[in-house]
């Protein structure tokens, strides 16, 4: 007999675990850092007016290549002007979307990713099924959390460069120094934004390049999340990690940790890049950052507009 595999992700989320923290009841995780006086802090950080959409399109160019999973949005029309003429020359429109709710620039629920059987705070796969859904921790319960204090890390600058490299695990080393570098602290109830440049290679039109091995963070900076208690976390990359996983034969582990023991949403494929340009002239890597998602019952996830006002 041998023994069972002690994943290294596994016994850091034993050690980073959640669960219970705001009761047996929960569903939101770490957004609950974000009280209405984070809120109210955060609005006082808008100075200018400036916006910034941090969003994807959502249209048939998207990321992803037809026959997996995700697919890209479609768009069709379900009435047109010249279905509606009236007597007194009134002509209207409408639309719908077919989409996934990970299709785009998107938030990953606290019903996404789990392990063992489980979700975040002790909720049983089963609890996820054809008929209702997310039953548990399904992500409308989070809309409200969505705005706070934005921080923005940007890494690659950090480094030097205008992306990093592929599979380039972003460290706690590397957001210490990209705090010091930008003169700002991340604390209690902030939303992330950890910029690695990925984003690019869509911009350029590279798709197959965008969805390969990606740089992002990996288990070294849960403690870091955990300790800082950050709220949510949004990224640049298609993966939300660095990918493929250094930890071999795991499949998303940093997931793992984050969204199933930390209780901590994960957001992929945000647009930073205006921001960070922004940022870099000014000096202020704070704002006002809103993305409360779709308010879909029972969903794993949302497809979002990502405003940052500054």
């Amino acid at each position: 007999m041998t023994d069972e595999k002690v994943w290294p992700q596994h016994a850091l989320g034993k050690e980073l675990n959640n669960w219970g923290r705001w009761g047996e009841d929960d569903q939101i995780g770490t957004l609950n850092f974000v009280t209405p006086e984070k809120r109210i802090a955060a609005a006082q950080l808008v100075r200018t007016g400036k916006a910034f959409d941090l969003g994807m399109p959502f249209d048939k160019e998207g990321p992803f290549k037809a026959g997996g999973f995700r697919t890209n949005p479609i768009h069709l029309m379900t009435l047109l002007p010249s279905d509606t003429p009236t007597p007194d020359g009134l002509i209207s429109a409408d639309d719908m979307i077919i989409t996934g709710l990970q299709s785009a620039t998107q938030w990953d629920g606290l019903a996404h990713a789990g392990y063992g059987g489980r979700f975040y705070n002790n909720v049983p796969a089963a609890a996820v099924n054809n008929f209702t859904g997310a039953s548990r921790n399904s992500f409308h319960h989070a809309v409200t959390r969505l705005i706070s204090r934005g921080v923005l890390l940007d890494i690659a600058r950090l480094k030097g460069v205008d992306r990093l490299e592929d599979s380039y695990e972003v460290t706690e080393a590397d957001v210490l120094a990209a705090e010091e570098r930008q003169g700002v602290r991340v604390e209690s109830g902030d939303i992330v934004l950890l910029r690695t440049g990925s984003y690019k290679w869509f911009l350029e039109g590279d798709r197959e390049h965008f969805l390969g091995n990606a740089p992002g963070p990996g288990l070294d900076i849960c403690r870091w999340l955990h300790g800082r208690e950050v709220a949510a976390l949004a990224m640049d990359n298609f993966s939300g990690e660095v990918w493929p996983s250094p930890v071999e034969g795991a499949m998303i582990p940093f997931h793992q940790v984050t969204i199933r023991d930390m209780g901590l949403t994960l957001g992929e494929m945000f647009n930073l890049e205006e921001l960070a340009e922004d940022c870099e002239a000014d000096g202020v890597w704070e704002f006002l950052f809103c993305a409360p998602g779709l308010k879909v019952t029972g969903s794993t996830g949302s497809p979002i507009t990502p405003i940052v006002l500054k």
